[in-house]
């Protein structure tokens, strides 16, 4: 085992917190690397090219770092680039290596909760785009509904800070009542981006009272225990100081001070340039 081989968690911003935060609290012995494509960010209504080159560079840059098993904890990555990603890159670069995302881990047990078999989805024009959501979950609960719902103005109003405002209850209100108007039988609404979570109190205020609402953080955490449990080849491989470091591709200042928000407590980020990679 190498002296320091982390797992890397990958976001193109700040919403991969929420599911570094849950991964931590579940597995605190590892090490871990946290990047932030700020500079670029978001991907969301970037192409599947784009996302596709921006990701797997990023991949590569953790490969750098020694990390033998990377989380793209970001819905757009892992909807436009993670399924090229596994099946055209990683043979070519490292096959011992492992990129996992946050899709498959959510869509596995998400018709476990729904006594309707009618899943509602929020998430980004680019993952509702992408189609991911209805394809995965057909392959393990092919009796379900999706219904899909854009929330285009949820992730600006989070990391300007303002989910706290009259503007946000009107975007939140608005995008769960265009999805129930898809379907009154929707029972289950997944958050599918992890910026989400910071609007949990707000999206329930304007769900029925017995809508089940899930984000994601707990469930890829889960989901990582079984997979280290089920590869103790990878999990040897990992290191155990229990340390955590965070970069990110844009101001230190400005990722601090966001990362508070969505992590729950202070970090230290260091500044890293990809191009120069």
């Amino acid at each position: 085992m190498n002296a320091n081989s982390p797992i890397g968690i990958f976001d193109s911003g700040y919403g991969g917190l929420t599911v570094m935060k849950e991964i931590v609290k579940q597995l605190p012995q590892y090490d871990y690397i946290y990047l932030g494509d700020n500079a670029r960010a978001p991907y969301g209504p970037r192409s599947f090219e784009t996302v596709y080159r921006y990701t797997l560079q990023c991949v590569q840059w953790f490969f750098k770092q020694d990390c033998p098993l990377v989380i793209l904890a970001c819905n757009t990555a892992s909807a436009k680039a993670l399924r090229t990603i596994q099946q055209n890159d990683l043979p070519k670069m490292d096959t011992g290596k492992r990129v996992l995302g946050v899709i498959r881990p959510t869509t596995e047990v998400i018709g476990n909760y729904s006594s309707s078999k009618q899943v509602g989805i929020l998430a980004t024009s680019g993952t509702v785009t992408s189609q991911s959501y209805p394809i995965e979950i057909e392959k393990f609960f092919p009796g379900i509904e999706v219904y899909q719902q854009a929330c285009p103005m949820l992730v600006p109003l989070i990391e300007n800070n303002e989910h706290h405002t009259k503007g946000a209850d009107f975007f939140v209100k608005k995008y769960i009542h265009d999805l129930l108007a898809k379907s009154p039988m929707i029972d289950t609404i997944l958050l599918a981006c992890t910026h989400y979570p910071l609007l949990m109190d707000k999206i329930k205020e304007y769900s029925p009272a017995d809508m089940t609402i899930l984000s994601q953080g707990e469930i890829v955490a889960a989901s990582l225990v079984d997979y280290l449990q089920r590869h103790p080849e990878m999990e040897q491989r990992i290191s155990k100081k229990g340390l955590q470091r965070f970069y990110t591709t844009d101001s230190t200042e400005d990722f601090d001070n966001h990362a508070a928000l969505f992590y729950g407590t202070g970090v230290s980020s260091k500044h890293v340039d990809l191009e120069a990679q």
